[in-house]
């Protein structure tokens, strides 16, 4: 997959073309996190939930890497980050790390997104699903 190199994207790419780059991917089901430039095996990767400070942990076996990952949205509805909820995988020099949303999550965003359509709704002056 080529990125587009569009206005301003060129000067960054030269910069560091090999540093490990980080970018949130969220899926329906789960935060996501895509590193991309990590050629290591997924042996190399530990991925972990540090409970006292609520984060994410990203670590390579040779040292390589390390990262923490604040969690916002599991901030915002005081959730603990938990070694069970995340997942990694690796794939062509990409380490992707997801997070399962918890319940609480999933109903907020169903909450949203049924806002958002509520709102769609109401601008386009459609009355019809008002009956409830």
């Amino acid at each position: 997959g080529h990125e587009p190199t569009g206005a301003g994207g060129g000067d960054l790419i030269s910069m560091s073309s090999d540093q490990p780059s980080i970018v949130r991917l969220d899926t329906k089901e789960a935060f996501q996190w895509r590193v991309r430039n990590m050629p290591y095996p997924k042996e190399t990767y530990q991925v972990t939930a540090d409970a006292e400070k609520n984060q994410v942990v990203i670590r390579t076996t040779n040292k390589k890497y390390f990262k923490r990952i604040e969690v916002q949205d599991m901030n915002r509805l005081g959730l603990k980050v938990e070694d069970e909820g995340i997942g990694i995988a690796h794939a062509n020099r990409t380490l992707v790390v997801s997070y399962k949303k918890p319940q609480k999550v999933l109903e907020l965003e169903a909450a949203l997104r049924a806002e958002r359509k509520a709102m769609k709704v109401s601008k386009e002056g459609d009355a019809d699903c008002k009956q409830q």
